[in-house]
């Protein structure tokens, strides 16, 4: 996947101090040259490579949304060499996945691959990666699943898939292949400190993926799950103070008016250690286990309150983004 994005010309601010020194004579001289290598060599245009996959034989493919989300213009390059020009059907930043469209001019069918699924992986299963590294084209690389849900920053509410096999720059956006041939991940992120590879790639799990190109092809934004709590870890010293035996959870802090925590009976106080039968080690945990959460569908939580264990029904709300936070972006944007 290649991108294209225009440069504008900068325009030059109103008082904006001169390189040269005033009542220089060379001064005059030396703004009509700026000037003309401007107006030469502007507008610039930046390029960048990445990589990405077809799931869908009408041509839908998916990238990293760090590939694609300052381009002008779009393209997908495939094995033979064919090029397309790709619209944006929507992008996601806090996943990280963006979703592309590519036409056959003869409305032709594209090969595309399967997805898998993600949660069977098992650490030390052998995987595969494919993408475009430094932009030499087409390359793979094996290794194996060297740890799962893994966080790696507080922004994404993505768990990784971490693994061994290289990715480099230019792999972002590339799929992640287990040894039945489907893809399990989505190659996002490597950890070095030079820049390139050193055995520690990280990719987003295709169950998560699958679902985040499945909201922005249907709503061109992707809905989360919202419960309406302020909450903090249960650490080792709270639950000593406390008196219980529990040792990992999310304590509720605070329950917004009118919020789904509100009308399915959830109290100040109330320890969330296990939601849809899924266990809550702390709060990271809770708030990525409601944005996972199908909007509208009611799930058990067990809470812990008094000492007593107490099963309460959730429907989840939709999670409304903060001004100024990340946000996906649908169909239209380039």
């Amino acid at each position: 996947i290649s991108t294209v994005q225009k440069i504008k010309k900068r325009e030059r601010r109103k008082g904006e101090r001169k390189v040269m020194p005033e009542g220089s004579p060379f001064g005059d001289f030396f703004d009509q040259f700026r000037d003309r290598f401007e107006e030469d060599h502007e507008p610039r245009e930046a390029r960048s490579l990445g990589s990405g996959f077809i799931v869908d034989a009408t041509g839908i493919v998916v990238t990293n949304n760090h590939v694609i989300e300052e381009a002008d213009e779009i393209t997908v390059t495939l094995k033979d060499g064919e090029e397309y020009p790709a619209e944006v059907i929507g992008r996601d930043e806090l996943s990280d996945v963006a979703v592309l469209q590519i036409t056959h001019e003869n409305g032709d069918d594209f090969p595309f691959v399967k997805w898998g699924d993600s949660d069977v992986g098992r650490i030390g299963d052998w995987v595969v990666t494919i993408g475009n590294p430094f932009g030499l084209g087409g390359s793979v690389t094996a290794g194996i699943i060297s740890a799962r849900n893994r966080s790696i920053n507080r922004t994404s509410d993505v768990e990784f898939i971490q693994s061994d096999a290289p990715i480099n720059r230019g792999n972002s956006g590339g799929p992640m292949f287990n040894m039945d041939g489907n893809v399990i991940g989505v190659n996002t992120a490597i950890f070095s400190p030079t820049g390139g590879n050193v055995g520690i790639g990280f990719a987003i799990p295709a169950n998560d993926a699958k679902r985040v190109v499945s909201e922005l092809r249907e709503h061109g934004k992707v809905r989360r799950g919202w419960l309406g709590v302020g909450i903090e870890n249960l650490t080792k010293d709270i639950a000593e103070s406390l008196g219980i035996k529990l040792k990992k959870g999310a304590m509720v802090s605070r329950v917004e008016p009118d919020s789904p925590a509100s009308a399915a009976g959830v109290e100040i106080g109330d320890i969330i250690f296990r939601w849809d039968g899924k266990e809550v080690d702390g709060s990271n945990k809770l708030s990525r286990v409601v944005k996972r959460t199908k909007i509208g569908q009611p799930v058990d939580v067990q809470v812990l309150r008094g000492g007593e264990t107490i099963t309460l029904k959730v429907t989840t709300g939709e999670f409304k983004m903060p001004e100024g936070g990340k946000k996906g972006t649908g169909k239209g944007h380039k």
